[in-house]
């Protein structure tokens, strides 16, 4: 296709959203690079944010952007890319999260550098959706969000929680300290057993770095947050009868989970090549397959919107602090970095993803379960 019919057709494209190349409102996109149009074209999801990162075109609002192409699902219009193809393929056939995998993850996202996260985090560097119900800051929303699942799961002084992908740390210590639990929790990331083992020093609290598949020993309460998205569909069965061994009869286990609103075996092909190798997020249809036979399903508490919110702090912390992360990250990552979360924002605003936190039990709750507000 010659260039000029390319940008005749992703103009068409992009004028169901009402979004104008060359425009002037905030979602509106600049096109530096003649080729760009013919690289989406024949590229889809991979190209366009390549294409960002190389510079061949810029927007002032992403995140509106993003909105505005997920809402009315511009996606449909471009056809699958080879990568695509191949991609999808590869679900099909291969476990991409096998047992061998756990830990590329870990080694290629979350040990970035604890700098960066400490800048475009909270206090805790809690790195999951917020609740921003009565909260007006970052660290209220995160602290909201984490005494929330405190109390879903009824924490009481001596109980024994696992902590299934624990981050830096950042509900293992607020659960011991306000809620006089013992926490065990696991992750797959170096830097973070660093700095959780550091940030929770004191409190009865064990943080090692192992696969979930590797887990033992019985526990009051299970939590997994943030998590669940690096399972993949083909473990998603083993990951919830490990749930299901690891909780003690009579006890919680709660899920916080980005999720999909259709089933799929893949992630989009930019995020998993640049932010979050070999994720998956799951429908709802697959977590309740996953889990039947082996738990009740108590509550379902979809918080969507709550994540757009946080993401947009994010970004706000992340450009302000850029300064500080510049001379080692450079201006591709920031572009990359930029993208990644204001696409994600846009993605949660659209209704496109959402954010669950699910209750689990063993044989159910005597006379039922209670949400706490």
């Amino acid at each position: 296709m010659d260039p000029e019919n390319g940008k005749e057709a992703v103009e068409k494209i992009l004028n169901q959203a009402d979004i104008r190349i060359g425009g002037h409102r905030p979602w509106d996109i600049r096109v530096n690079h003649p080729a760009f149009y013919t690289r989406i074209l024949a590229g889809g999801s991979l190209a366009l944010g390549e294409s960002y990162m190389d510079g061949w075109w810029a927007c002032d609002a992403l995140d509106q952007f993003f909105y505005k192409v997920l809402k009315y699902e511009l996606y449909k219009k471009i056809r699958y890319s080879k990568q695509m193809v191949v991609e999808i393929v590869k679900a099909k056939i291969a476990n991409l999260q096998r047992k061998s995998r756990a830990f590329e993850v870990g080694r290629r996202h979350y040990d970035l550098g604890n700098d960066l996260f400490a800048i475009m985090l909270d206090k805790g560097m809690n790195y999951s959706c917020g609740y921003w119900r009565q909260a007006d800051t970052l660290d209220d929303a995160q602290n909201a969000k984490l005494d929330l699942i405190c109390r879903k799961v009824g924490l009481a002084p001596g109980m024994t929680v696992l902590d299934i992908g624990c981050g830096w740390g950042g509900f293992a210590r607020y659960a011991a300290e306000k809620y006089q639990v013992n926490v065990t929790g696991i992750t797959v990331s170096v830097e973070q057993v660093k700095r959780a083992r550091e940030y929770c020093r004191g409190l009865p609290v064990s943080i090692a770095l192992k696969d979930y598949r590797d887990l033992n020993g019985t526990f009051d309460r299970i939590i997994s947050i943030g998590m669940f998205e690096h399972v993949g569909g083909k473990n998603y069965r083993t990951f919830m009868r490990v749930a299901d061994r690891c909780l003690k009869p009579g006890g919680l286990f709660l899920l916080h989970t980005i999720g999909g609103n259709r089933s799929t075996t893949t992630c989009d092909p930019w995020i998993s090549r640049y932010v979050f190798p070999n994720g998956m997020l799951p429908s709802a249809r697959q977590i309740t397959t996953a889990a039947e036979g082996l738990f009740v399903l108590e509550d379902w508490h979809s918080l969507g919107p709550d994540y757009d919110t946080t993401l947009m702090a994010w970004y706000d912390n992340f450009t302000r602090g850029w300064p500080q992360l510049s001379s080692d990250y450079g201006e591709r990552f920031y572009r990359m970095w930029t993208y990644y979360l204001l696409c994600s924002a846009g993605s949660f605003r659209a209704r496109d993803n959402q954010l669950w936190q699910i209750v689990f039990s063993k044989k159910g709750v005597p006379g039922g379960y209670h949400r706490p507000e």
